[in-house]
């Protein structure tokens, strides 16, 4: 019986005549006789015998899984967390220690703990006088520091206080001297110093050069502005020098002794900066004693704040000037305001005046065409001030003041 063999394979292919650039891929068909299914398969995607299984068969990759990290990633990973959260929570609590820092150091700056830590020396010499047991028993009640020293200038008082900032200059103890030195005589030590000025300074020499001829509170304070540089001396003259002689020799020594220390105030403000003040007893000693550590006391605090250089400039809109342009706009709340500045003006009585006259000319002239001083005075008392819960007028003191204001030739006048 004869086999019958078919074809495993049939080609199917294009015309032979086309070119071969324009054939398409060639298709072959396969028909399987175990399974009885036929395969279409694109010709040029079949490998060559000779090629490698990975090249011969073509395999649609599956989405691989997840792969599951090792214990040693995981307590790797865990590790950095709890780094990087102790390093958080470190930094928030050098942030929270710094503002707790500063709050600290901003309060301690403040003048009630500044004044604190002051301390006032108090030269010995001074205690041979008795008005000192005025202050002496007022810095007492006052609770402040105080302290006797056989230091420094003769008759001086100054003072020194705590360092409570880095970079400060030490003194002693850990404590910062300040540069205010008061220097209390009486008026005979006054009255020394203008005969030493007189008899020991050289006139030929460069000013400000005292001969150490004799032994005086002069002589001292130029000893101290050789070897403390920076320090600010004021001279407290206390009581009341009485001097003997005849009417007319005393009034011609008086002139002499006048223009004596006023050359001597001369001498001592430009060069040695030094500023004398007259008074006289230990109070009102006391009392400036009790401004100067009022005021030290306030000086790191405002150094700290940074106090503007026009400190009494406020801020805000009211305070901020008026801009004024060039066609004259502004013009009338300047005039508003130059009104307002007058004591117990207020701005509803500036606004009744610029409204009735929108200018200072304009007043003037009104002014001018009355023809006595008293209806000049009293040109503005009628007019009615809106704003209030009752109508009211500017009143003749008003009136009168901005009369003054505007027709006074005395530089000196007072307007209230």
């Amino acid at each position: 019986m004869s086999v019958l063999k078919r074809a495993h394979t049939w080609e199917i292919s294009d015309s032979e005549n086309e070119s071969t650039e324009n054939k398409p891929a060639s298709l072959s068909v396969k028909l399987d006789q175990d399974t009885n299914s036929v395969c279409v398969a694109d010709k040029s995607s079949i490998s060559p015998p000779g090629g490698s299984s990975a090249e011969r068969t073509s395999e649609v990759k599956k989405p691989g899984r997840r792969k599951r990290r090792t214990r040693e990633e995981l307590k790797e990973d865990r590790e950095k967390r709890r780094e990087e959260k102790e390093r958080r929570k470190e930094q928030k609590l050098q942030a929270q220690q710094k503002r707790k820092e500063a709050a600290e150091r901003i309060n301690l700056l403040k003048p009630e703990n500044v004044i604190k830590s002051l301390t006032i020396h108090i030269h010995a010499v001074l205690l041979q006088d008795v008005g000192c047991d005025v202050l002496l028993k007022t810095l007492d009640g006052l609770s402040w520091r105080s302290r006797i020293e056989d230091q420094g200038i003769h008759n001086s008082i100054r003072w020194t206080r705590q360092a409570l900032q880095q970079g400060e200059e030490e003194y002693e103890n850990g404590a910062v001297e300040e540069d205010q030195v008061l220097m209390v005589i009486s008026q005979n030590d006054f009255h020394d110093i203008v005969t030493s000025h007189n008899k020991n300074t050289n006139k030929l020499a460069p000013t400000g050069e005292v001969k150490e001829e004799a032994e005086s509170l002069l002589q001292h304070l130029s000893e101290y502005f050789n070897r403390a540089s920076g320090k600010v001396v004021t001279i407290l003259v206390t009581g009341q020098h009485q001097r003997g002689g005849s009417r007319d020799e005393d009034d011609v020594d008086s002139h002499f002794y006048h223009l004596e220390t006023e050359e001597l105030l001369v001498h001592l403000q430009l060069y040695w900066n030094v500023a004398v003040h007259f008074l006289y007893g230990w109070e009102e000693v006391t009392d400036h004693v009790i401004a100067v550590t009022k005021a030290l006391s306030k000086r790191p605090y405002k150094a700290l704040c940074g106090d503007p250089e026009l400190g009494f400039c406020m801020e805000g809109s009211w305070s901020g000037g008026v801009r004024v342009d060039r066609d004259g706009r502004g013009l009338a709340q300047v005039w508003t305001r130059q009104i307002q500045q007058l004591n117990r003006v207020s701005v509803p009585t500036a606004i009744a005046v610029t409204t009735a006259y929108p200018s200072a000319s304009l007043l003037l002239q009104a002014y001018e065409e009355l023809p006595s001083e008293e209806e000049c005075h009293r040109l503005l008392a009628d007019l009615t001030v809106g704003g209030g819960v009752k109508e009211r007028r500017v009143g003749p003191d008003v009136s009168g003041r901005i009369h003054r204001l505007l027709t006074s030739q005395n530089p000196h006048l007072l307007l209230d």
